[in-house]
This record gives structure tokens, C-alpha cells and sequence, in this order.
């Protein structure tokens, strides 16, 4: 898909004017931008709450494009020696990998 990055990477993003920062799925890359399903990190333990509480909805990833002009940094969420990617606190605290949760992978022990 991009080069490297995997398939549907889970991505944290930082965009500026005004400074905002998201965390989701990499959806696509172009000249003009890119295109992510993602939610504002100032909402995501509300989000994950929401999951492991088994709350009605209020919170979810929204599918959206960003002009390359307001993309400040792309990373890949991965830990960075002993700090937890947002991967891993969403694993720990809901129960399984978020790339399951969001139909991204096959659940695990299931059939693919």
C-alpha cells in the first residue's frame, strides 16, 4: 500500500493549524493528502471506556481526508521501549488487539 507501512497501519497523526492529534487506521496516501478512520486522541480512554463498559455509542472512529498541507507527522503506534503504544492500552483494557475489534484482522483462535 505505502511504503513502509503496512496494510491498515494503525497510525497516530499530528496535523497543525489548528494543532490536533488523532490515532486510527491509515486508510490511504496521496499528493494531496491522506485519508484516515480515525478519533481525537483527547477522546480515545472515553472511547475505549465506551468499548469495555458496553455503553451505547457516542464515541467512534470517523472516517476522514487531511490536505498534506496541515499533516504535521505520521507514526506508525508501536512502543518505544517501555511506553505502550495506544495498540497495547486499547489490548489491555478491552481484551483484544484493536485491528480485531475494528474488522480489520481475523479474531484470534477463529477461522480465517
Amino acid at each position: 500500500m505505502i511504503e513502509g507501512l503496512p496494510e491498515n497501519a494503525i497510525v497516530i497523526v499530528n496535523l497543525v493549524n489548528p494543532k490536533e492529534k488523532f490515532w486510527g487506521v491509515l486508510r490511504s496516501i496521496s499528493g494531496a493528502g491522506i485519508t484516515v478512520r480515525a478519533i481525537n486522541l483527547d477522546s480515545f480512554q472515553d472511547w475505549v471506556a465506551q468499548i469495555t463498559h458496553k455503553e451505547e455509542p457516542g464515541l467512534d472512529l470517523v472516517t476522514m481526508f487531511v490536505p498534506l498541507f496541515r499533516l504535521e507527522r505520521l507514526f506508525v503506534d508501536e512502543p518505544v521501549g517501555a511506553v505502550k503504544s495506544y495498540s497495547d492500552y486499547f489490548e489491555e483494557v478491552v481484551g483484544m488487539r484493536p485491528e480485531e475489534y475494528l474488522g480489520l484482522t481475523a479474531p484470534r483462535g477463529g477461522v480465517s
